[in-house]
């Protein structure tokens, strides 16, 4: 996966079920929630939520997806990227290494809407909102709000605007990217845990 300063995804928000993400943020029941865990950072997740790791990419799906790839298209997730995905990537003919000074994006040509195959992700070049994030006791995340949008193919019309969010651990080196807007995953990142 190449990286590119300057772009990210969204789309429509994610679809939990209803029980099932409440069920999950009480922690009331074991089996309506399971723990997710990434460099040390524990996750407590709906059941209904999917898992698929590849190396250090890890893409949660939280409903629909024909293809759980981080950025494709059609694909209800959030992404959870360690430091192999967003340290010194290849891009033309140097390097990118993520600090959240600039919104992530993945390669250096056109990549799809990610609820819109036939438009293609436009990125915004300043943050809506930069702050920071409690994820779990002691750690604080880099957070920022990206404004997107997807355009014809030609470039020539904006067909929708999303916002992706960012959240950026430097110390523990992981990258979380929500384009979907998913629903309960704030309160999921501030009841992180930590091993």
């Amino acid at each position: 996966m190449a990286a590119l300063a300057g772009l990210t995804v969204l789309a429509a928000p994610a679809v939990a079920s209803a029980e099932a993400l409440t069920t999950a943020l009480s922690g009331s029941s074991a089996s309506g929630s399971r723990t997710f865990s990434f460099r040390g950072m524990n996750l407590r997740i709906p059941a209904s939520w999917k898992v698929h790791r590849k190396g250090d990419e890890v893409v949660v799906t939280t409903g629909a997806c024909k293809r759980p790839d981080a950025f494709a298209a059609n694909c209800r997730s959030f992404w959870v990227l360690g430091p192999k995905e967003f340290t010194d990537v290849p891009v033309g003919g140097g390097s990118f290494t993520y600090t959240g000074k600039y919104q992530w994006y993945p390669f250096s040509a056109p990549v799809p809407c990610p609820f819109d195959s036939t438009t293609a992700w436009n990125p915004g070049d300043k943050a809506g909102s930069r702050g920071l994030f409690q994820i779990g006791k002691g750690h604080k995340a880099k957070y920022a709000a990206w404004p997107n949008e997807c355009v014809t193919n030609n470039g020539g019309r904006r067909t929708k605007s999303f916002t992706a969010r960012e959240w950026f651990l430097p110390s523990s080196k992981i990258l979380i990217i929500d384009v979907w807007n998913t629903p309960g995953l704030s309160k999921v990142l501030k009841g992180a845990t930590w091993s």
